[in-house]
């Protein structure tokens, strides 16, 4: 059986050569002696991670410095609760339903 292009997954299909790059790092990411699901989140590699994601980030969506760029764990389904709750004051917030996944949101 040839390659399956399945879109419904995720946001898009990944090039052969990135998961044969994962695939490769999963005993050992980079020297570390661990996959990245096995190190900590304050280790200096997943730093060099996080930095290099965000400035990469920064430049495909053109995002200022003035700007906070957050790594939220979860799906789409966690962070309509999530962003809400975090930006709320006094305990209120206010929600418009645009359309079907704003109504799930709501």
């Amino acid at each position: 059986m040839g390659r399956v292009y399945n879109f419904s997954a995720g946001p898009a299909v990944l090039p052969e050569e990135v998961l044969k790059e994962a695939a490769d790092e999963m005993l050992d990411y980079k020297g570390t002696g661990m996959s990245v699901m096995e190190m900590s989140h304050r280790s200096k590699a997943f730093d060099d991670i996080i930095k290099e994601a965000e400035k990469d980030i920064r430049e495909l969506m053109n995002i200022p410095d003035n700007y906070k760029v957050l790594f939220l764990q979860g799906g789409a389904s966690q962070q309509f609760a999530a962003v809400p709750m975090n930006l709320m004051k006094n305990k209120k917030a206010a929600y418009i339903i645009t359309g079907q996944w704003a109504k799930k949101a709501y």
